[in-house]
């Protein structure tokens, strides 16, 4: 009878057995109780202990997060967030697996498990019959457990379970497919959505209303629907409230990462820094020097945005104008524009690419260290101090993920 079904459904549910799917009018086991049915009754307090963390995690980053256990040469998920994470794009529930060397998880245990356990089971793995040796080479070289190890995490982009004829694997920059670091398969959509823009300003101002222009480029286009993917993922995130463009994964690689290098980010952080050294070194306050080289800077930046470069010395007064177009060309001068050309060859010749993966294989060594001694720097503690004289600006965390940012 229908209220007996109800008080069988409730009782389930307060004894957490079941619990209602979020997205739909049905209900499902719980981890526990999918647990003790695949035969494990001893994970069920492992679910139970991580389950809190990971949901808290979830809720910081906006990432589904996932526990996942080694049952031989497969990685078996026991619990996971996907259902709280508007970020899912596949729903894993716990009994899901994936080959050991096919996930993330499976990377990770086998960076840490000891080298005979490991070494034991990649011999098993050679010897299968069920297994493409092919396959297990490339997936042997990806399994770089010095580095896994001096990270603490590791990753995967995909496996040949999910990336199947007539789906679309799509980048967010083109860096991966022009430089080939990432050989697709011929029978998928490749497609590139760029905001050009930081990730989390583009959730920020999609949030406001706003969006952030994109760029979209095909690379491949077997299913003939690759740029209506594309549009429609661009559309998604807000990129065409502010306009979309068409280029190639070429165009956006070369002339993004010339951009980020020479002008928005390093350019601007060593013109920045370097114009604070100065005015200290002679004498002035660091919080004046903060104001006139760091501040002031977005200030300006926003009219350079709203109206050009024209439209900002519109707003600036006779002096600073007269300073701006007879001083500048003799800081940003010929020598200046030779090493960017210099840079930009680097790019198109594929040598940055080269030194950033050799760095990235290498654990981040030189990469950290640049960082570290950069937050340092005495801008740094002085920015600091005067912001939070500033209650409108918000405090801001840099140390976790972006989405938390």
């Amino acid at each position: 009878p229908y209220p007996t079904a109800c008080r069988i459904v409730q009782t389930l549910l307060y004894e957490g057995l079941i619990e209602q799917e979020p997205a739909r009018k049905r209900y499902r086991p719980t981890a526990l109780v999918q647990t003790l049915a695949t035969g494990f009754q001893h994970d069920d307090e492992l679910v139970r202990l991580a389950r809190p963390h990971i949901v808290a995690l979830t809720q910081k980053v906006g990432w589904p997060i996932s526990v996942a256990i080694r049952v031989g040469r497969q990685m078996m998920l026991r619990d996971s967030t996907h259902a709280n994470s508007s970020l899912t794009f596949e729903h894993y529930y716990p009994g899901f697996t994936l080959p050991i060397l096919d996930s993330a998880s499976g990377k990770v245990s086998m960076a840490f498990a000891p080298d005979d356990d490991r070494e034991m089971i990649l011999r098993f793995m050679r010897v299968s019959q069920d297994i493409d040796l092919n396959y297990l080479a490339t997936a042997e070289v990806s399994l770089d457990v010095e580095r896994i190890r001096a990270n603490g995490y590791a990753v995967q982009g995909r496996n040949h379970f999910n990336l199947t004829p007539g789906k679309t694997l799509l980048f967010s920059h083109g860096f991966a497919i022009h430089f080939k670091t990432v050989v697709p398969p011929k029978d998928v959509n490749v497609i590139l959505v760029a905001p050009k823009g930081p990730g989390h300003i583009v959730r920020r101002q999609y949030t406001e209303g706003k969006g952030v222009p994109s760029l979209i480029a095909i690379y491949q286009n077997p299913g003939r629907n690759a740029k209506k993917i594309a549009l429609a993922w661009a559309k998604g995130i807000g990129g065409t409230r502010a306009g979309v463009i068409e280029t190639t994964f070429k165009e956006e690689t070369e002339t993004d990462l010339f951009g980020e290098q020479t002008v928005l980010c390093g350019g601007a952080s060593a013109l920045v820094q370097a114009g604070f050294e100065v005015l200290v070194e002679a004498g002035y306050s660091p919080e004046m020097a903060y104001f006139e080289c760091l501040h002031e800077l977005k200030l300006i930046v926003d009219l350079m945005n709203e109206a050009g470069i024209a439209g900002m010395r519109f707003s600036i007064s006779e002096t600073a104008k007269w300073g701006d177009v007879s001083v500048g060309p003799k800081i940003i001068d010929a020598s200046v524009k030779k090493r960017m050309k210099a840079a930009l060859k680097d790019i198109q010749s594929g040598k940055f690419a080269k030194d950033w993966v050799a760095e990235y294989k290498s654990g981040y060594k030189k990469y950290n260290a640049l960082l570290a001694a950069g937050e340092k720097h005495p801008i740094e503690k002085t920015g600091a101090k005067l912001r939070a004289m500033m209650p409108w600006m918000q405090k801001r965390q840099i140390k976790g993920a972006q989405a938390a940012y």
